[in-house]
């Protein structure tokens, strides 16, 4: 981290993010619970109330509309989630509204617009924004800028004939598989009022040109915050240019086009309602092959107050760290036996320390 970034989060918090003293959770969801992309919420029973973010947290923003926020005309609920080791966002996203507006081919749709920025790089990501006026209204601008370094869904709720998405960016490609997928759950008709369910999941990238194969994606992590807002886009009247509401969790309308006008969401840990008192595991890291050394680094969770290891060859070590020199060459089955007040665990690696 440079020094002027430093600097930056000291005096001001986390770099370019609204609302400095909201920060949203992401529910981490354990490998066993990965939520199904089926448009069924049962999979999100396992998420705390403490997750959902509703109406009360939007505002509107759009001069001249008025605030019609009212959960007899609209009403909203969305969790957010994550799995450790995978790079996607899982969204759930409850709605119920008194008129569903989703008849055209085109824009004019109810809209669950959301923009990811998954490094905190911050800055116009659109290219009406772009820095440079003069490259504004170029079309090469779009496929240079628009969406590369944060991306905008614009997502249809629901989607009837048309796909589940609009990739405000250069990028469509970001909104099929394997990078997103998408489920609706409803049973009313186009004007009609009723619940949606809508759950999906999509990819942020910190690098998204046209071009899939340069693309780079977020590297999501426990504990790392991420820029992220949304708006709801309303339509009351299919006849209507222009929407009747435009709710967002920014309050700053801008938020559809610049990173910087986001809100700060962390990656969170698993409850530990969902996980063992004591848990053993461990990673490794060859730091020299041809001297067959082997650091080995305890990631248990719990309360642990003992480790043992033994590295297959005959050695073994009580450091919580240990690093070890092995003799030969070998496929080695490597245990690590934690205990503590709360229990004990153990955890064996078959041959995937091998060493020439």
């Amino acid at each position: 981290m440079n020094s002027m970034l430093l600097l930056l989060m000291i005096l001001g918090g986390e770099v370019g993010l609204e609302r400095p003293d909201v920060e949203f959770k992401i529910f981490q969801f354990p490998a066993d619970k990965i939520p199904r992309i089926d448009g069924i919420a049962d999979d999100w029973a396992v998420v705390p109330e403490s997750y959902s973010i509703g109406t009360d947290q939007l505002r509107e923003t759009v001069i001249g509309i008025g605030d019609k926020r009212d959960p007899k005309n609209l009403d909203v609920k969305v969790k957010v989630g994550w799995v450790k080791g995978q790079n996607h966002l899982y969204f759930l996203y409850e709605a119920s509204d008194d008129y569903w507006d989703f008849a055209r081919e085109d824009l004019h749709n109810d809209i669950f617009e959301v923009v990811i920025d998954g490094d905190l790089s911050g800055g116009p990501l659109i290219r009406q924004m772009h820095p440079n006026k003069k490259q504004r209204d170029k079309l090469d601008t779009h496929f240079l800028f628009h969406g590369v370094h944060a991306q905008n869904y614009h997502i249809f709720t629901p989607a009837e004939g048309k796909d589940w998405a609009m990739v405000w960016g250069c990028q469509p490609w970001i909104k099929e598989l394997p990078y997103a997928n998408a489920a609706y759950k409803y049973n009313f008709k186009h004007g009609e009022s009723g619940k949606l369910v809508l759950e999906f999941f999509v990819t942020p990238f910190d690098y998204a040109p046209p071009d899939r194969s340069r693309a780079v994606p977020s590297k999501l992590e426990e504990d790392k915050v991420i820029g992220m807002s949304w708006a709801i886009l309303d339509y009351d009247d299919e006849k209507a240019e222009r929407y009747a509401g435009f709710w967002n969790l920014s309050h700053k309308t801008t938020m559809y086009g610049d990173a910087s006008d986001l809100v700060a969401f962390r990656l969170m840990p698993i409850e530990k309602s969902l996980r063992k008192p004591v848990e053993a595991d461990w990673s490794f890291q060859v730091v020299s092959q041809e001297d067959r050394v082997v650091a080995f680094r305890d990631r248990s969770f719990g309360k642990i107050t003992s480790w043992h290891w033994n590295f297959g060859d005959g050695n073994s070590s009580t450091e919580r760290h240990p690093t070890h020199r092995y003799e030969k060459a070998g496929e080695f089955i490597v245990t690590l036996k934690v205990e503590g007040p709360e229990g004990k665990a153990r955890r064996a690696k078959v041959w995937d320390v091998t060493l020439p």
